[in-house]
């Protein structure tokens, strides 16, 4: 029990650095000796130093003969810092937990070869499932090749997200809106369709938090797009990309990112889920009834059949104020599934 205990302390540290790290994990790092926490770490932003280099340079010589509950493996190869597994070698823990191997191909199993070479005594696979969830844009990056993609919708009862005439602020409420602004901050950007960009000139940054390091901020059109606020210390770098979505994805996985929120507008919420590109659906949905000749969330989907219809599953429902918060993880896809509409419509010609 006091493992699980431990691991989950440093998946709270871990969670801390999501959004702020990326291409590089979030990883958190908890030493233990007799009992007793003597160094804690997690990522730094930009990816370094790493959770592990943390915690050891805050534990000193306590680290000597700790156990360390770490969130991922401890990294095996040489980068800009030596591998965090001869760190721990180095500092004389006695014992490594950890919760996940690391899929990176530099790594995979090495560092806890390392370890274990040296005559640690090393436990895997300690809150492995909370850990995976934890580290879903980064695996999904290291698998797939692009980051993991997160909807956002904030919607009517109705599910419109404007009246017939566009207006749309404010549907929801204010703790509905600051819970956004920290999704953003958990994401290392936020995505929007030129449509939206053109029409309302979103700022795409993190508010209400102090000074933080604000996401990319990336605009999907082919089109010339309007003027946006500069990148500063209250906005990220603007990014524009375009083509088909797989194609877009896997450029911004080859760029490191990892965590992307996509905040519409409805043409390209339609496009990425006919793509099968979305993995978590957040929606917020307001009191408020606005009607048939509202504007409605999502492009046409047309799926031939119900079956095809893009399904996911609820892991959290709250109340937040007076609006209604919904989360939603995406189905395992069947073969059928795993497919677009449009290449189920030609594999069917």
């Amino acid at each position: 029990m006091n493992d699980v205990r431990h691991m989950r302390h440093a998946l709270s540290l871990a969670r801390r650095a999501l959004g702020n790290c990326w291409p590089n994990p979030a990883v958190g790092c908890v030493l233990v000796r007799e009992g007793r926490v003597v160094g804690r770490g997690w990522t730094q932003p930009g990816g370094r130093p790493h959770a592990e280099a943390m915690a050891l340079t805050q534990a000193g010589a306590a680290a000597r003969g700790a156990t360390a509950y770490v969130t991922l493996e401890p990294c095996a190869h040489h980068g800009k810092t030596p591998p965090c597994a001869e760190a721990l070698v180095r500092a004389g823990v006695a014992r490594v937990v950890s919760a996940l191997t690391d899929p990176d191909p530099r790594v995979a199993g090495r560092g806890h070869a390392i370890l274990r070479a040296a005559g640690i005594d090393t436990r895997e696979g300690v809150c492995e499932a909370e850990a995976r969830e934890a580290q879903r844009g980064f695996l999904t990056r290291i698998s797939q090749g692009r980051p993991m993609l997160t909807l956002k919708l904030a919607a009517s009862f109705d599910g419109r997200i404007a009246t017939a005439s566009g207006e749309s602020q404010w549907i929801t409420g204010p703790q509905a809106r600051h819970h956004v602004h920290a999704l953003r901050l958990a994401h290392d950007a936020v995505m929007v369709g030129g449509g939206t960009a053109r029409a309302d000139r979103p700022g795409l940054n993190v508010r209400g938090f102090g000074p933080v390091r604000q996401p990319v901020r990336i605009v999907v059109s082919a089109r010339d797009l309007p003027e946006l606020p500069p990148e500063g210390p209250a906005h990220g770098p603007l990014w524009q990309v375009s083509g088909p979505p797989a194609a877009f994805m896997a450029e911004l996985g080859a760029r490191g990112l990892t965590r992307v929120f996509c905040e519409g507008g409805g043409v390209l919420a339609a496009s990425l889920l006919r793509a099968g590109l979305v993995d978590q659906l957040i929606g917020y949905t307001a009191g408020v009834v606005l009607g048939g000749d509202g504007r409605p969330g999502f492009a046409a989907l047309e799926p031939a059949r119900l079956a095809d219809a893009p399904r996911f599953r609820l892991v959290e429902l709250r109340r937040l104020g007076n609006d209604v918060l919904h989360r939603w993880l995406r189905e395992p896809a069947t073969d059928c599934q795993s497919m677009s509409c449009d290449q189920r419509r030609h594999s069917q010609a």
